[in-house]
C-alpha cells in the first residue's frame, strides 16, 4: 500500500491528474487505516478511544481529500490546468484493480476467523480501493490514448462520492458498510 500511495502521488503531482490524486490520496488514508488494524492487533489491550479517534482522523482527511480533488478538478475542467497522460499512473491503477480485491477477499477471511470488525473495515476500504482504481483508470485511459484530459477530471470527480461515503462512515464511527 506504501507503495501505490507513493507511486500514484507521484504520478498525479507529475502529471496534475486529479484522478491519480483522488485514488492515492485514498490510498493513504488506506494505509493509516491499515497502521491502525496493525497497531490493533499488536497491543494486547483494546484502547476503543484510541481506535475511534483514528477513524475520525481519517474521516476529517477524507472530507478535505475530497474537497481537494473537486477544486482541482473544476479547475482543470474550467481550463486551469491540464492533466496529462500517464503512463506510470495508468501501471499503478491496473495493479490496483487486480491486487485490492485479493487483498480484501484475504482480509475478509481473516476478518472472519479473528471476528475483527476494525479488519472488516479494513477489508472494505481494500474492495472500495479496486472499484476507485478502476474509475481512475477509466479517465486515464481515456487521456492517454485520446488525450482528452477532461476525462480525468469526470474519473476524479466520479470518486469523489465514494471518498465522502467513507468520510461519513468514519465520522459516525460505523465500522463499516458492510455490518
Amino acid at each position: 500500500m506504501t507503495c501505490e500511495a507513493g507511486a500514484s502521488l507521484l504520478a498525479a503531482w507529475r502529471a496534475r491528474s486529479p484522478a491519480l490524486l483522488a485514488f492515492g490520496g485514498d490510498s493513504l488514508i488506506e494505509l493509516l487505516s491499515a497502521s491502525v488494524v496493525f497497531w490493533r492487533f499488536s497491543v494486547r489491550t483494546t484502547s476503543e478511544q484510541a481506535e475511534h479517534r483514528a477513524a475520525r482522523i481519517a474521516g476529517v482527511l477524507l472530507f478535505f481529500l475530497g474537497a481537494y480533488v473537486v477544486v482541482l478538478s473544476v479547475l482543470a475542467l474550467l481550463g486551469y490546468s491540464a492533466p496529462k497522460p500517464s503512463l506510470l499512473g495508468i501501471c499503478v491503477l491496473v495493479a490496483g484493480a487486480i491486487v485490492m480485491p485479493l487483498l480484501a477477499r484475504e482480509k475478509r477471511k481473516l476478518s472472519a476467523s479473528t471476528g475483527s470488525a476494525t479488519l472488516r473495515a479494513d477489508a472494505v476500504q481494500s474492495g472500495l480501493c479496486g472499484y476507485l482504481a478502476l474509475i481512475a483508470l477509466g479517465g486515464l485511459a481515456i487521456n492517454f490514448l485520446w488525450r482528452m484530459g477532461f476525462a480525468d477530471s469526470l474519473a476524479a470527480l466520479a470518486i469523489v462520492p465514494f471518498i465522502i461515503r467513507e468520510a461519513r462512515e468514519a465520522m459516525s464511527g460505523k465500522p463499516c458498510s458492510c455490518a
